[in-house]
C-alpha cells in the first residue's frame, strides 16, 4: 500500500474540502488547497500548513499552472481530491445555456482537467490517488435540477471509466456519492432531525478509509448517508 505524502485538493470551502484538509494534515500529508475565491482560506491554511493557490478548475491553463506551481515547490500531489460544482436550478425551458455550460464545465469537465493533469504526474510512479465527490443527482435527476444531474452524472462516468483504465497501472480512483445534505454553521442541523445532516468530519473519515484500502479490495465508489434516510 503506498505511502501517500502531499495531498491536492480542488474546490475548497468550509465544509467538506475543510474537513479533509484537517485530517490529512493530522495525518503527516502536506496539503494544497485551490478555489477560484482564495480571501476565505488564511485560517484553514494557517491551521493545516496547507498552501493556497487560485485556480478556475474548468480552465486548462489555469489548472496546468497549479500542478506547475506544485511540482517547483516540491509538492506534487500523490492524492488529489475534487470537491469543485456548481449547480443553476430551475425549469429546464428557463434556464440560461451559457449558465448551464459553465456548470457543467465546473462540475464534469474540471474534474477531468484536474485528474489529467493527477494522472500524467502518477502514471510514472505506478502509485497515487484521485478522488471525486459526487452526489445523490449523480445517480438520481431530480426536477428543477437538470444542470446539476449532467454534471454529477458526467463526473461519475469518469470516475468510472478512469478506475477501470487507471487501476490495473496502480492508480485508486473513487467516486463518492454524498446522498444528503452537509452540515455547517450555515446549515445546522435541525433540532428535531437529529443527524439528519451528513457530519463534514465523518465523510472525510470515509475517504481516508478508501485512500488506505488495500489494492486486493479496492472500491472505486462508496455511498454516504444519514442514517435516518428512508432510501
Amino acid at each position: 500500500m503506498p505511502k501517500y505524502r502531499s495531498a491536492l485538493i480542488v474546490g475548497t470551502g468550509p465544509g467538506l474540502s475543510a474537513s479533509l484538509a484537517r485530517l490529512f494534515a493530522r495525518n503527516g500529508l502536506s496539503v494544497a488547497l485551490a478555489a477560484r475565491q482564495t480571501d476565505k482560506l488564511a485560517a484553514l491554511a494557517k491551521e493545516t500548513g496547507a498552501s493556497v493557490h487560485a485556480c478556475n478548475a474548468a480552465d486548462q491553463k489555469d489548472v496546468a499552472a497549479l500542478f506547475e506551481a506544485l511540482d517547483a515547490a516540491g509538492r506534487t500531489p500523490d492524492v488529489v481530491v475534487y470537491n469543485a460544482s456548481n449547480r443553476v436550478r430551475g425549469a429546464l425551458v428557463d434556464l440560461p445555456p451559457d449558465d448551464v455550460k459553465r456548470a457543467i464545465d465546473i462540475s464534469a469537465f474540471g474534474a477531468f482537467l484536474v485528474s489529467q493533469q493527477a494522472v500524467k504526474r502518477m502514471l510514472p510512479k505506478g502509485e497515487g490517488a484521485v478522488l471525486l465527490s459526487g452526489a445523490t443527482a449523480g445517480v438520481k435527476g431530480f426536477a428543477l435540477s437538470a444542470t446539476f444531474a449532467m454534471g454529477k452524472f458526467a463526473l461519475r462516468g469518469l470516475a468510472q471509466s478512469m478506475a477501470r483504465e487507471l487501476s490495473p497501472k496502480g492508480i485508486h480512483v473513487a467516486h463518492f456519492v454524498i446522498d444528503g445534505g452537509i452540515r455547517s454553521a450555515a446549515r445546522p442541523v435541525p433540532d428535531d432531525r437529529p443527524d439528519s445532516l451528513l457530519d463534514p468530519d465523518a465523510i472525510a473519515e470515509t475517504y481516508w478509509h478508501v485512500l488506505n484500502q488495500h489494492r486486493s479490495a479496492w472500491s472505486w465508489e462508496v455511498e454516504v448517508r444519514p442514517w435516518v434516510e428512508t432510501f
